[in-house]
């Protein structure tokens, strides 16, 4: 079974609003985190598919929460973006025609555009009020929405990759929420199916995979769905990600064909003409290393 990344103690309109933390509770882990704040809260959404909040804090910056779960930070947020973009497309040979699922608040969309050989990104979120409230509260982060080469699309992840065309796509990125209400198809095997029938030979998927501490069968679920779908080689990323339960995130990439996850374009990386703050290629190489607790529970799967 997939575990929750949250289970908030209270529901959104329950909660003081003149509070002067902002908390998020994870009970299967017996943890919280929590964060001052510098106002009330700053706007809030009740859209058809959840419960959108906006706050100040402190020392993050702007956070938003979906359901009174943490999403993003300010500070915290590049960790995030890079590390769901740059890895798959410095492994793909020539990436030019990417799509992005979930990615509302276009952070990941702004990461895919600095690299010059893309073409086309198409984002697609169900929810278009992640995207006006990241628009007004996270404006760094949309800065490539005008972009010629983006398409925003507020539509259903799982319905447009379904009807998309065989081979048109050379990664899919799913920068989804956790499993659960509109991002939990995103989780399940016939979507990872589409997905590899959609990608070209070559090609690369990458699906934020939460917690390699504290969400190990979600992860081994993930790439289970990828190996019946026929990819051959899959990877799980880690990287720090403060704002998120247990301070440590992951994305899983999985390549379809006979190519191998450890031969990326690292000459490239390394002379990349745009600048991040985390990615390197050296994280990049880094990150490939799974570390022994984490390998140990795959290969006991087969994964």
């Amino acid at each position: 079974m997939i575990s929750l990344s949250c289970e908030p103690t209270m529901l959104p309109e329950q909660r003081d609003t003149q509070t002067p933390w902002f908390s998020e509770v994870y009970e299967p882990a017996g943890t919280a985190q929590s964060w001052r704040l510098t106002a009330a809260r700053l706007d809030a959404r009740r859209t058809p598919y959840q419960h959108i909040e906006i706050f100040a804090t402190e020392s993050y910056g702007r956070l938003m929460s979906i359901d009174g779960c943490v999403m993003l930070t300010s500070r915290d947020n590049f960790l995030y973006h890079e590390m769901m973009t740059h890895p798959a497309l410095f492994t793909h040979g020539q990436p030019r025609d990417v799509v992005i699922i979930g990615g509302g608040d276009c952070g990941t969309l702004r990461e895919v555009l600095k690299h010059a050989s893309v073409r086309s990104a198409v984002q697609i979120d169900i929810d278009e009020q992640v995207t006006r409230l990241a628009e007004i509260y996270f404006p760094e982060l949309c800065v490539s929405n005008s972009d010629p080469r983006a398409r925003l699309l507020f539509d259903d992840g799982l319905a447009w990759i379904k009807h998309a065309p065989d081979a048109s796509a050379d990664s899919i990125i799913i920068d989804s929420t956790d499993p659960i209400g509109p991002a939990e198809g995103l989780f399940g095997p016939g979507f990872v199916s589409d997905c590899f029938r959609v990608l070209r030979s070559g090609g690369l998927l990458v699906q934020q995979s939460e917690s390699p501490l504290i969400h190990q069968p979600l992860i081994k679920g993930i790439r289970e769905n990828m190996r019946q779908a026929g990819f051959t080689d899959m990877r799980t990323l880690g990287f720090p990600q403060p704002c998120y339960p247990s301070g440590w995130w992951s994305a899983t990439l999985a390549v379809k064909g006979d190519h191998s996850l450890d031969a990326f374009r690292e000459q490239d990386s390394r002379a990349r003409s745009f600048e991040t703050k985390y990615y390197t290629a050296a994280c990049h190489r880094g990150a490939l290393t799974e570390p022994p607790f984490l390998r140990k529970v795959l290969q006991e799967s087969g994964l």
